[in-house]
């Protein structure tokens, strides 16, 4: 299984900074957020060859969620060196939404580099 990276303010930037990440915004009292763990760490798997996965505890990285312009919990950003390329957030998400999302976003990131 790959291997999730817990993210926090000290060590964010330096987590996002170079490759793709995808950056997982959550909180411990978000059901949502709760139910889309073990999917997460499936997309961690099935995507390790393409990017990184770091999860980020908003309650604990509240200045890292506010550079980031988070207002809402689930939040999924995807980043390329640091730089913000694509994001979904929404109170409701389910896997099906979040593979679609993240397979057009990476596709879209390789058209660009094309």
């Amino acid at each position: 299984m790959a291997a999730l990276t817990e993210a926090t303010r000290e060590n964010f930037d330096e987590l996002v900074e170079s490759g793709t990440t995808l950056v997982d915004v959550w909180g411990p009292d978000c059901q949502p957020c709760l139910a889309l763990m073990p999917h997460v760490e499936k997309l961690a798997d099935a995507h390790a060859d393409q990017l990184k996965v770091v999860k980020l505890e908003a309650p604990k990285a509240r200045r890292v969620c506010i550079k980031l312009g988070v207002h809402a919990l689930p939040t999924f950003v995807l980043m390329s060196d640091g730089e913000e390329v694509a994001r979904l957030s929404a109170s409701m998400i389910s896997p099906a939404q979040l593979n679609d999302w993240l397979d057009k976003s990476l596709e879209e990131m390789k058209e660009e580099v094309s």
